[in-house]
């Protein structure tokens, strides 16, 4: 008798399109819960390693372009939280900090198999003195190899 293991997928990541986060006054912080994150890694592979990643691919603007109408990814930090659901760990989520650059939101860094996790993070922006009021957005955007 003979059988096959087949791997039923591929690896995905799916995220909120939409958040809104609290009001803030110049010099203040504008704060809340982006909504769940989920990789479901479905390969099947004996090294099912990968790491998710955040960026902040779209400053926080009014959209009149003007300086004092733009917070910049600098001001910006990212928590990623704890798993939530894990499903064949471990699961290492990345650490709080600036999304200046791309950064490490969650990784998976060994085992074998299917697996997934989600998580729930937390956007912090820092609105600078000088800002002026007006409703600000930006694109957030995670993604996993």
């Amino acid at each position: 008798m003979v059988f096959e293991v087949v791997a039923p997928g591929s690896l995905n990541i799916t995220a909120p399109t939409a958040a809104v986060l609290s009001s803030a006054a110049p010099g203040g912080t504008a704060s809340g819960h982006l909504g769940e994150v989920r990789v479901i890694d479905e390969r099947a592979a004996p090294d099912a390693e990968w790491i998710a990643t955040v960026t902040l691919s779209q400053d926080f603007t009014t959209g009149g372009g003007r300086s004092d109408e733009t917070i910049s990814r600098g001001g910006v930090d990212y928590d990623p939280g704890a798993a939530i659901d894990p499903v064949n760990g471990p699961f290492i989520p990345g650490p709080l900090g600036t999304l200046a650059n791309s950064r490490v939101a969650f990784r998976h860094p060994s085992g074998s198999g299917s697996n997934s996790v989600a998580w729930d993070p937390t956007l912090d922006v820092h609105v600078p003195a000088p800002a002026i009021a007006g409703t600000y957005q930006g694109t957030v955007t995670h993604s996993v190899a």
